[in-house]
């Protein structure tokens, strides 16, 4: 059986640990979040769902020619919640489930997204997917559904991670096969550390 899987790349954030707009610093010669937008894009995610904020222009500018739909978030400075509220409001009713992006993952792979995808499955007690890296847990987490309205009462600046101990019977884990579930990016040291290897 297949399954109409949306993505929700989280875009609206003001990296206060940053100091600016880390989603629009460069990796190999492109913005940070249009590396995480791509590869949505290449995978069998639809419709791919960009939550914008902060500096929402520059945000689309930065991922200009992609086929990518937008909704902006006013309530960004709000945290996480917000924007996982903004973007759950607007995928399509069609959609089965969703998998949340982070904007700065730019390491995340459309192979691994399609894994996940292939490892969902709620009828089997998949209803919620995790990449795993070592047997630690990571993201992107992918979402049946029927957890909508949980992740939509979420405050502050939760993300919806801090479900998953509400449903372990739910939980299906993915090997990724490297550390990228784990690796984002946060400072400018961590950052240009990442500018040296390259992608």
């Amino acid at each position: 059986m297949s399954f109409q899987i949306g993505a929700l790349i989280l875009a609206a954030g003001q990296s206060s640990r940053f100091g600016r707009n880390k989603l629009l610093e460069p990796l190999a010669g492109k913005a940070m979040v249009r590396h995480v937008a791509q590869a949505a894009v290449a995978s069998p995610l639809h419709p791919v769902l960009v939550v914008t904020g902060n500096e929402s222009e520059k945000i689309r500018s930065a991922l200009a020619g992609q086929p990518l739909s937008f909704c902006n978030n006013p309530d960004y400075s709000k945290g996480l919640s917000a924007s996982l509220t903004c973007g759950l409001k607007n995928l399509p009713a069609t959609c089965d489930g969703v998998l949340v992006l982070l904007g700065d993952m730019p390491d995340i792979s459309a192979d691994l997204i399609g894994r996940l995808v292939a490892a969902f499955d709620p009828d089997a007690g998949a209803a919620i997917v995790v990449p795993t890296s070592d047997g630690r847990r990571g993201n992107p987490v992918l979402w049946a559904r029927r957890f909508f309205p949980a992740i939509l009462e979420l405050t502050g600046d939760a993300g919806a991670r801090a479900l998953l101990d509400r449903y372990p019977g739910q939980i299906r884990e993915v090997e990724a096969g490297d550390d990228a579930p784990l690796r984002d990016i946060d400072t400018m040291d961590a950052l240009a550390a990442r500018q040296r290897t390259g992608l």
